[in-house]
């Protein structure tokens, strides 16, 4: 894969720009805007970009760093799933607690945001008290965010518990937008100054990035990563008219700026340091890029692989049609086609043929890898597996050089898992699924040379880019995104059934 980021470079850019906010402070609330762990989405628009790196940043500044972790109330209540890992997001804090532990930081507390008295709220409190976690409950506040006087008042931010930190940078983080991490911090701040501390807020922001223009690819693939909450990016005119420079910010930081400089001046009983969001901003995500052309060739990837997802989305009934037209329209504003994507065509053209073939009524369903070198390996369902275990056998035999007549798995072991499913755990579905093909395959290398250096070839397959011509179960996608590969599907259900597919 080609290279248009500097990991390091970014790094020791966004770590000194966060030192230099500190130095101004007893200290600085840093609300965390995307993922800490795992940003696929900057990996991929920015080619070279470490998924891990923010979490790396923070390692390198752990003497000095803790973390407050923010969910809303309502997202527990409500059951809300996080699409990337298909998790609800009260298990993803459990997941970002586990995983902030890994890397030696230390997690200060959660602290559920806009609570009243919820049934599920108090079951998932009494599950992390229970570990010895420290929570903390923060209650709505009337008029907020227009009432300003309430809100900085004893009946505002006063109205909830101060959480007691140690370290200079608190970093703010949470499961998902929306989450209450601003407010978190400026209640803070609120306590903080009460106290007689000065501390003060920064965002460390990775996109829209500032300092790109409005019409980017890497800005634009942030708008349809975000179709989902409606972010639009624009230019900064509180930006412009203090400094006459031209900067990208985005709509909720645009709207809320105004309310948030208010509420900072009347904390801190003078004028807020910030004159616009993008000073509120750390980012230096540009300063990493080494080849634009390259950068932007995959953000327009990017780009198409989020129209697939939002259409599928649409589907399933998660979207409403305004974010799919919305999706529509910047496809057409970069001139992009779904057909612009390489893999796209050949898993179509594939299921043509074997509908053709077979005279087959329900649309077969195929998927097609781009490998690293261009090369294209499809794979079709059966009645022994599905698409995604095609492709990922036949793609591992190319890999190791395996001719394709050979066979990886013992048709014993598959008829016995098969037979396992079917008689005795009595599933509907009887075809074998990614996960269950990989679990045959590592069985059958203990034995079988030749499927061991297949096996071997699994982790070239991360970045391969896939296209499947239906919609995959929430089990295959996960598998092939723990493998590294990026899918799109085409909106269509592989059956009839509503359940059993």
């Amino acid at each position: 894969m080609k290279t248009g980021f500097d990991p390091q470079k970014y790094i020791e850019e966004q770590s000194k720009y966060i030192l230099e906010r500190v130095n101004n402070y007893d200290k600085l609330y840093l609300e965390f805007g995307g993922k800490l762990i795992g940003d696929k989405h900057a990996k991929r628009v920015l080619p070279g970009f470490d998924e891990d790196a923010k979490i790396k940043l923070l390692q390198k500044l752990k003497d000095q760093t803790e973390i407050i972790i923010c969910v809303y109330a309502g997202d527990i209540e409500r059951n809300k799933i996080r699409g990337d890992f298909g998790i609800t997001y009260d298990m993803e804090v459990l997941r970002l607690l586990d995983d902030f532990r890994s890397y030696d930081l230390e997690v200060n507390s959660v602290v559920i945001t806009r609570y009243s008295e919820m049934p599920a709220t108090d079951v998932f409190i009494n599950k992390l008290e229970r570990r010895n976690i420290k929570v903390y409950k923060h209650v709505p506040i009337p008029g907020y965010p227009a009432d300003i006087d309430t809100i900085v008042s004893e009946n505002g931010y006063g109205s909830n518990p101060y959480i007691t930190t140690s370290k200079p940078i608190v970093v703010v983080t949470a499961p998902g937008a929306n989450s209450g991490k601003l407010a978190t911090c400026l209640n803070q701040i609120y306590h903080e100054y009460n106290e007689g501390r000065v501390s003060g807020y920064s965002k460390f922001e990775t996109f829209p990035v500032w300092n790109l223009p409005l019409k980017h690819p890497v800005n634009i693939a942030y708008e349809a990563a975000t179709i989902d909450l409606k972010d639009v990016n624009m230019i900064d005119n509180f930006h412009f008219e203090k400094y006459q420079e031209v900067t990208v910010n985005y709509n909720r930081d645009m709207e809320m700026f105004p309310v948030v400089k208010r509420i900072i001046e009347k904390i801190t009983g003078k004028e807020s340091v910030f004159q616009s969001p993008t000073d509120m901003s750390v980012n230096r995500v540009a300063y990493g890029i080494i080849d634009d052309d390259i950068v932007c060739q995959a953000s327009k990837q990017e780009i198409i692989r989020r129209y697939f997802a939002t259409a599928c989305d649409f589907k399933k009934g998660l979207l409403d049609e305004e974010s799919l037209n919305r999706m529509k329209v910047i496809m057409e504003e970069v001139q992009l086609k779904q057909e612009d994507r390489a893999c796209v065509m050949p898993a179509r053209d594939y299921a043509a043929k074997l509908r053709e073939k077979c005279n087959e009524s329900e649309a077969v369903t195929v998927m097609a890898f781009e490998m690293p070198d261009g090369e294209i390996i499809t794979g079709r369902s059966s009645a022994t597996m599905d698409c995604s275990s095609a492709a990922i056998l036949n793609a591992i035999k190319y890999l190791a050089g395996i001719s394709d007549e050979i066979f990886l798995l013992s048709p014993l072991i598959l008829d016995t898992i098969r037979n396992l499913k079917d008689k005795d755990l009595n599933s509907k579905i009887t075809h074998l699924n990614a996960n269950e093909i990989l679990i045959a395959l590592s069985i059958c290398a203990v034995t079988n040379p030749t499927a061991q250096l297949a096996y071997d070839k699994l982790s070239m397959l991360n970045g391969v880019q896939a296209h499947c011509t239906s919609m995959l179960n929430k089990n295959d996608e996960q598998i092939l995104r723990k493998l590294g590969i990026d899918v799109t599907c085409d909106p269509f259900y592989p059956s009839e059934n509503l359940y059993y597919v």
